[in-house]
């Protein structure tokens, strides 16, 4: 059983994507943002890329219709392939990859696997964590004890291996859509220690991004990204 005391300091890092993104889970709505302590998630982001225009969170080309009755291909959803940078400088602790995806996304499909992880997923009694976390990195912030973890990534694109001393910005691998993931995403979230089953989450915050208000992108310093925010970092991304 996790006890948990006092919450930790926020720390400051960067926007771990470029381009134009929303948080389905997010701190700013609720803590913790996942329903769950367990695995450092506490105060964990997933960030997804969806048609701004549309109110049904559509985060791929073909139609709804096609995706509910038929499914739809990874290459089709807005998201998938983008890379993933690092937040801050450090050092990389755990860096897995080759775990298949789903080629294809059905509404019905993803949702069994995640009810099915829900249910019988025990980290303590599980030898490969990817069947949960997907393709996924850990990065050790340089001279401190706050640890980085990105989860979900496309099977074959993590860049970077144990040992291997990486910079802010530096390509760590690529959206995906691995492991518990209902549809392409970053699962983002910072730590306490490199054991994801014994860490506790640490609080974070972006030191600068772009929010939509209204039809303006204004900057925010230091943010938390509310729950279905437009934000966006870097190169402005069109989704069409």
């Amino acid at each position: 059983m996790t006890i948990l005391t006092a919450e930790p300091e926020r720390v400051i890092v960067d926007f771990p994507l470029r381009g134009e993104w929303v948080a389905g889970s997010t701190p700013a709505e609720r803590i913790p943002s996942h329903g769950s302590n367990r695995l450092g998630q506490r105060f964990a982001y997933d960030f997804v890329r969806i048609e701004r225009e549309r109110e049904d969170w559509k985060f791929f080309r073909p139609s709804l219709t096609a995706y509910v009755l038929f499914g739809i291909r990874l290459e089709d959803c807005y998201g998938w392939g983008e890379p993933i940078h690092a937040p801050f400088d450090g050092t990389i602790v755990t860096a897995k990859d080759g775990w298949a995806e789903r080629k294809r996304l059905h509404l019905l499909t993803d949702f069994a696997v995640v009810l099915k992880n829900t249910l019988f997923f025990d980290p303590e009694k599980t030898k490969d964590l990817r069947s949960v976390l997907g393709n996924h990195v850990t990065l050790k912030m340089r001279d401190e004890e706050i640890y980085a973890f990105f989860a979900h990534a496309r099977c074959g694109s993590v860049q970077v291996h144990e040992g291997d001393q990486v910079t802010a910005g530096q390509h760590l691998a690529d959206v995906g859509h691995s492991g518990n993931s209902t549809a392409p995403h970053l699962h983002f979230h910072l730590m306490d220690r490199a054991n994801i089953i014994e860490a506790q989450g640490v609080p974070c915050s972006f030191r600068e991004y772009q929010a939509l208000d209204g039809d303006v992108w204004k900057v925010v310093t230091e943010g938390i990204p509310g729950k279905r925010e437009f934000i966006r970092y870097g190169e402005p991304s069109a989704v069409s």
